[in-house]
């Protein structure tokens, strides 16, 4: 951390203290058994890290910190701690009560539910309030006030949009201003690095103009954070991208079992997946990278003393009901891979995302291949730029049953065939392969024991019919 944390400072969320964990997207710090709801509900509602067990970017450790000093829970709890309202009865929950139902029931409804903000997120349809939060959210981001740009955020305003008028988004302005904790916040609610304003220029490039190298330094690695991510994971190492290294591939141990047929077709899966279903089945992957990371550091973290109960554990992915049926079951079977499956898969990703990069026209607004570099908190707020691209649910779902929905799907799935010379694949027949490969490996596995186990009885025979001989 950059500066130890104070005494005074306690959970967000039950008001005990010395907390340990921070909730990124909401700037609070939480306790242990706090910290365990918030990983229950997913990184859609809460990305949650060590503040001293986990490597931390300065600059986000900073903006983090900013906005607890500021009251950021407040946001949260307003209505908590107004006066006037009445809500039912409810209260905030404290050190005291039972993680289950008390503490879970209080964090749902305080960060899932909204249900103490001091009004309801925008509907999706609320077009035009949604467009004046964003507004206010450009004009805000110019100035160090962070707290009143979580405020706009947690209200509906959109960090990637575009205003009409000025041209722009406003990370664009951040970077202008040089206001780094700014870009921090935009970025871990989905502003893109890369998005161009009607110059043509990226956010990057007025950092740099503006002589914000700290700024224009961080704001490449929020855009390469994805495989940036990935590679720390296998290797514990990241790309120098300030000398033009942008992605490093690391190799297996024994790299002899990819040499298989079945590796070979999965690879040739994912290599023809569409840029918008591959840049879901990574995002995909990086979520479970996060869930296996963190676990490191729970169980590293807990007091081995007492039992850690069932309550503290996330076995697979939590439920984004934003995502299709057929996405979330996919999600969760990650988890069911091992170490080297699992490393295995995230090798073949870093390198199909290398390839997929550097064989695409960076020029192309519509056709960027590079969204699978977005960070991740993109797959929560950012509309994919390919509009000829399908989209994962139009595909993956068996859910669509209105006839329009229907029609198009057929559409853009007639679109997709041509794209693909061995037809559409989705991310489950992809993960379906993988499967297939590792139950492979595993019976040549199990097949070369039982010969070993042959051949040892067999000499073991020999040596007694040669004994039997000699007598």
């Amino acid at each position: 951390m950059s500066k130890r944390l104070r005494s005074s400072e306690v959970c967000a969320d039950c008001s005990g203290p010395d907390p340990s964990w921070a909730s990124v997207n909401r700037g609070t710090f939480i306790c242990d058994e706090c910290c365990s709801v918030h990983r229950s509900l997913g990184r859609h509602i809460s990305q949650v890290r060590h503040l001293k067990h986990t490597p931390w970017p300065p600059t986000l450790l900073q903006m983090v910190e900013t906005l607890y000093n500021n009251g950021a829970n407040s946001i949260w709890e307003h209505s908590l701690l107004d006066p006037t309202s009445i809500m039912s009865g409810r209260r905030k929950a404290n050190p005291q009560d039972k993680v289950h139902p008390n503490k879970a029931e209080f964090i749902r409804a305080k960060y899932q539910m909204l249900a103490f903000v001091h009004r309801l997120p925008c509907r999706d349809d609320d077009s035009v309030t949604t467009k004046d939060l964003s507004k206010q959210l450009h004009s805000s981001v110019r100035t160090g006030n962070l707290e009143t740009c979580l405020r706009l955020l947690s209200l509906g305003a959109q960090a990637n949009f575009f205003h009409p008028e000025k041209g722009n988004t406003p990370l664009h302005v951040a970077s202008k201003a040089g206001q780094i904790l700014q870009a921090e916040l935009l970025a871990v609610y989905g502003a893109d690095p890369g998005t161009q304003d009607s110059s043509g220029k990226t956010p990057v490039d007025y950092a740099r103009q503006g002589g914000h190298h700290e700024l224009a330094e961080r704001l490449v690695e929020i855009q390469y954070e994805l495989t940036d991510r990935l590679a720390f994971y296998l290797c514990g190492r990241k790309p120098d991208h300030k000398n033009g290294q942008h992605f490093i591939i690391p190799q297996m141990a024994d790299s002899s079992l990819d040499l298989s047929e079945l590796a070979k077709a999965a690879k040739k899966k994912l290599q023809s997946l569409s840029n918008h279903l591959f840049e879901e089945l990574a995002m995909d992957v990086y979520d479970e990278v996060d869930r296996r990371e963190t676990d490191a550091v729970w169980l590293a973290t807990q007091n081995h003393s007492t039992l850690v109960t069932e309550t503290t554990v996330v076995p697979f992915l939590p439920v984004n009901p934003e995502y299709s049926s057929t996405r979330n079951q996919g999600r969760q079977k990650l988890a069911r891979f091992n170490a080297h499956e699992f490393a295995t898969l995230v090798i073949d990703i870093l390198s199909d995302a290398k390839r997929r990069q550097q064989g695409s026209p960076l020029s192309s607004s519509k056709d960027n291949v590079e969204l699978i570099l977005k960070t991740i908190s993109n797959q929560h707020s950012v509309e994919s730029q390919d509009n000829d691209q399908p989209d994962y649910d139009s595909v993956a779902s068996d859910e669509d049953t209105d006839p329009e929905a229907t029609a198009s799907k057929a559409h853009r799935q007639k679109s997709l065939d041509s794209d693909l010379s061995d037809g559409p694949v989705t991310v489950q027949e992809f993960l379906e392969v993988k499967n297939a490969l590792v139950a492979s490996e595993a019976k040549i596995q199990q097949l070369m024991k039982v010969n070993n186990n042959l051949s040892d009885e067999l000499r073991i025979m020999q040596k007694k019919l040669l004994g039997k001989h000699a007598n």
